[in-house]
């Protein structure tokens, strides 16, 4: 090896910290690979949430009513923008920490926000999400807003966002219909169709895994069930349960793609959802008030769960310095907030930090090399979006199902024996889920917890920036009447 090649490997092992963290090439590499077979999922998943759901105006992202075309342009961009960012993050952020489309974050996107609006206007509330996320870093006001919300209700966000993901997913597979009184099960009460026998499982099989801690479960269970539902499709001839005009034509058909094999497998990838994304028609859509609670809602789920993330990866590689600090900390916020803008205008919804980087922590990866390692990959899978469409809902939604478990397990947290933080809690978690809305979890939330320290005599104990948010979410509830008094008062 010349002298010049031993300095660039010197530098290297410099900047990684590579030799100081006790690793080695060998280990990040295969640390790299692992965690991308654990969160390849979302080059799957993410698609079948952003690209079915339609807007305002009935159309799907991209501005299109072709839900296939619509499905493949999100996984390419899914993949595109989680390979570029995680690599920046191990570039600079140098942490094993890979980036991608936040679940929970999609589905508020998808079922919240763009039924109200364009496509476009909600990617716009997620770019200006990841704006004012990033002045919070650089300003240092980022940790006052999380020292402001109770541990348990940020515990408490959690647990509903995972219940939130788990309905979607028991919907969109037709285990939970529409009936009477509210929802029933299956088709009249009964698992009928081959359809709802795949989903069911792709549901053990992904259960089984990840009992059995097998990495890449959640991949392994999306994929293995797709084969199944090919073979099905191909033997029983199901077909789809909705027709061309958006009717039920067939009560236990395919509730999204009809699992069949593509014409070719490696594409060049559609990327015409880079760049549509409006920062202003948001404003006039829902109004000024709605507008600022939607991206205060995308905030307090975002940055929340990237430091507990952050923090949760680096005690389990053993990375905090003395003073129980990580290294790079404010390079990995600073990434991550980026990550968000990157999201929004590439419609993809919000990018954040993955806790499935653990796995490539528990292969023995330490540096950013892994990182920039899974973020190679991710391009690579970039070529393969067509495979997206053979996924049928009930191949897919098993991976929300359990997914939706892993946050739930965070209720360990939250002591509803404590009726003080146990309500509020409780409200966060199940109005979510019932409401089809993770603004209206929060909002309550909040609310409930300051009115209860008020009338407990213990207002001096909520910080100011809960009584400014409570304040903004109890107007926003009462929006309608409000409106409606100005109204007849002639002030609007």
């Amino acid at each position: 090896m010349s002298v010049d090649q031993g300095s660039r490997v010197s530098g290297v092992d410099r900047w990684f910290e590579l030799t100081a963290r006790g690793s080695n090439y060998s280990r990040e590499i295969r640390g790299g690979f692992v965690t991308f077979f654990t969160m390849a999922y979302i080059v799957v998943l993410n698609p079948l949430i952003i690209g079915t759901a339609k807007d305002v105006n009935g159309m799907f992202i991209g501005n299109t009513d072709d839900v296939v075309k619509s499905i493949a342009m999100v996984a390419a961009a899914t993949a595109l923008v989680a390979g570029l960012l995680t690599m920046v993050m191990g570039a600079i952020g140098r942490f094993p920490i890979a980036i991608a489309a936040g679940l929970g974050l999609n589905g508020f996107v998808a079922f919240t926000l763009a039924p109200q609006m364009t496509w476009a206007d909600a990617m716009g509330l997620v770019v200006i999400e990841g704006v004012v996320i990033l002045l919070l870093v650089l300003t240092g006001f980022r940790s006052a807003v999380f020292t402001a919300v109770p541990e348990q209700l940020k515990y408490a966000i959690g647990v509903g966002i995972g219940l939130f993901i788990a309905i979607i997913g028991l919907v969109d597979a037709g285990i939970t219909r529409p009936g009477v009184p509210l929802i029933s099960f299956g088709v009249f009460g009964s698992l009928s169709g081959w359809p709802m026998f795949v989903f069911v499982f792709g549901l053990l099989l992904t259960i089984i895994l990840l009992v059995r801690k097998v990495r890449g479960a959640i991949l392994i269970g999306i994929l293995g069930t797709a084969v199944v539902a090919i073979i099905v499709e191909a033997i029983a001839n199901v077909g789809p349960r909705v027709g061309p005009d958006g009717s039920v034509v067939n009560e236990v058909g395919w509730s999204l793609n009809v699992p069949k094999l593509p014409e070719q497998v490696i594409s060049s990838p559609d990327l015409g959802l880079l760049g549509q994304f409006n920062l202003l028609g948001s404003w006039s859509a829902i109004g000024v008030v709605a507008t600022i609670l939607a991206i205060f809602s995308l905030m307090l789920s975002d940055f929340f769960d990237t430091m507990g993330t952050a923090f949760g990866l680096a005690t389990e590689a053993e990375l905090l310095d003395e003073e129980g600090q990580i290294p790079h900390f404010e390079s990995i916020l600073v990434v991550d907030s980026v990550a968000a803008i990157a999201g929004g205008a590439s419609s993809t919804s919000s990018n954040t930090s993955y806790i499935e980087s653990a796995s490539g922590i528990g292969e023995g990866a330490r540096t950013g090399i892994a990182s920039i390692v899974t973020g190679i990959l991710f391009l690579i899978a970039m070529f393969f979006s067509p495979l997206v469409t053979v996924i049928p809902h009930e191949a897919a939604t098993p991976a929300l199902v359990v997914v939706g478990f892993l946050m739930m397990t965070q209720i360990r947290h939250i002591n509803f024996l404590d009726y003080e933080i146990g309500i509020p809690a409780f409200l966060t978690i199940v109005l979510m889920p019932f409401t089809y809305s993770i603004t209206v979890g929060i909002g309550a939330g909040f609310v409930s917890w300051v009115i209860i320290k008020v009338f407990q005599g213990k207002a001096r104990e909520v910080n100011w920036l809960m009584w400014v948010v409570s304040i903004a979410f109890a107007i926003y509830f009462l929006i309608d009447p409000i409106s409606t008094v100005f109204g007849n008062l002639g002030i609007l």
